[in-house]
């Protein structure tokens, strides 16, 4: 009978926490959107319109906790009927079974000791069992996340051989995403030798940060081959790949510590002197030698503490810690000023040694390319077809700089990473795309190579 009962409300027990642990979830969600987008809330005064949807989120695992809650609390009372119930069934057929003389009083007082002990043990169980539709709603969530296999799987026989030149070639490169109508990449063909920067430059959604994702294999490419140093990538063993590659992502984070702790996030056993170099090239230096203490900072989650552009060059300076063969810049210099993005440029250029570098970034302003950039197009003899991230791209080797007018001056110590084709801005001058206006920005790759002796002059 105590069976019977127990079972029948675990039973209704199980479904109540699983709608509740994803109820949970609506809560935290929403409470978490709430407070990274505080700023948003305020400026648009939408406090009334999420105060109300924090609290239907609120109610509803309220509910639900309430219900599940009553059936356990509906337990204590079922094992205390039954063990009491029993009791009083063995001292009324035990009464009469003393009343005729076959059984001893002490027999019948054994007996009900006994059966409380065994009672007893059952209710502790019982309460045990409780817990048990909770921890198994929690246990098959873990198990999904658990069971899912990587997209990425190392290879069974991996090259373990040093990553020396850092050369990135990728040949007939394709990807699209699980469900997606269309790839993102489709016959992406280049290749980066050693020393040479190249630039990936394209509109918002245009595929540049899944190109470059493929380099340190976030992910597999679904067409062709990604190759470092004649190797595809494929074929290397992770920590391998991992090792010689510096990644800037498009969103810089930092991690709570300090800022010393941040930069040795690559290469523990860096010296102080490699530290402040990093900072150097990062143009990070000064700000960090003004905080009160330094390189042991503290940064909070996030790098919340810092601004956009602090947090972009110390990452950048995390990076340059490494000393990896191949640097991939995406979208790294973003919340830079232009003096500074400038100068940035040039201490990488000489401070990456020759070192292969991977830079991901905007479309030039409009203002760049009236003031010098489309003198400056692309050479047609140079550009390949069939690449293309959403739409064909061109290839082209343009000047190594991009002339900014500036205080009623042309300037020529902007670094370029792109030039417009002398006829349209924004193309190149044999853009398989030039006459469809109707289409997005296409997406280019772009070299130049790296001089370590060259030096820029830096802007007033």
């Amino acid at each position: 009978m105590l069976l019977i009962a127990v079972g029948l409300i675990i039973a209704r027990m199980v479904p109540l926490f699983l709608l509740m642990q994803t109820r949970i979830d609506t809560v935290n969600r929403v409470l978490r959107e709430q407070l990274t987008g505080i700023r948003v809330i305020r400026a648009f005064v939408r406090e009334d319109v999420e105060s109300v949807r924090f609290g239907k989120a609120n109610v509803d695992v309220t509910d639900t906790a309430l219900q599940a809650g009553r059936l356990m609390a509906l337990m204590f009372p079922v094992v205390m009927l039954v063990l009491n119930v029993s009791s009083v069934a063995v001292i009324w057929f035990g009464a009469f079974r003393i009343e005729d003389g076959s059984m001893q009083v002490g027999t019948l007082v054994a007996f009900l000791s006994y059966l409380m002990q065994i009672l007893m043990a059952v209710m502790m169980a019982t309460f045990m069992a409780v817990m048990i539709p909770r921890a198994t709603v929690s246990a098959d969530r873990i198990g999904e996340v658990l069971e899912t296999d990587s997209s990425v799987r190392p290879p069974l026989h991996p090259v373990v051989d040093s990553i020396g030149r850092g050369e990135v070639e990728l040949v007939d490169v394709g990807f699209a995403y699980p469900g997606a109508e269309q790839p993102v990449l489709s016959d992406v063909s280049f290749t980066v030798h050693q020393g040479q920067t190249t630039a990936i430059i394209g509109s918002t959604g245009s595929g540049k940060t899944t190109l470059v994702n493929l380099l340190p294999r976030l992910f597999d490419a679904t067409n062709g081959s990604v190759r470092v140093d004649g190797v595809d990538v494929r074929e290397l063993h992770p920590d391998l790949l991992w090792g010689s590659i510096g990644l800037v992502p498009q969103k810089p984070h930092l991690f709570s510590g300090t800022v010393r702790s941040n930069l040795l996030y690559g290469k523990p056993d860096a010296t102080e002197a490699e530290l402040w170099e990093a900072l150097t090239i990062a143009q990070a230096r000064d700000f960090v030698a003004e905080m009160p203490d330094g390189l042991d900072a503290p940064i909070a989650q996030g790098g919340m503490n810092v601004s956009g552009g602090q947090r972009q060059r110390l990452a950048i300076a995390r990076a340059l810690v490494k000393r990896p063969e191949l640097y991939i810049f995406d979208d790294s210099f973003s919340s830079l000023d232009l003096a500074t993005d400038a100068r940035l440029r040039e201490a990488l250029a000489v401070g990456t040694g020759g070192a292969t570098m991977v830079i991901v970034a905007q479309p030039p302003p409009a203002a760049l390319l009236r003031h010098g950039a489309a003198r400056r197009g692309a050479q047609p003899g140079h550009q390949r077809r069939g690449q293309r991230l959403t739409e064909p791209a061109a290839v082209a080797e343009p000047g190594r700089h991009l002339s900014a007018h500036r205080g009623g001056r042309h300037r020529d110590d902007v670094p370029a990473l792109a030039s417009p084709g002398p006829d349209r801005p924004g193309h190149s001058a044999a853009d398989p795309g030039h006459d469809r206006p109707d289409r997005p920005a296409l997406a280019e790759v772009v070299r130049r190579p790296v001089d370590p002796h060259r030096r820029a002059e830096r802007p007033d």
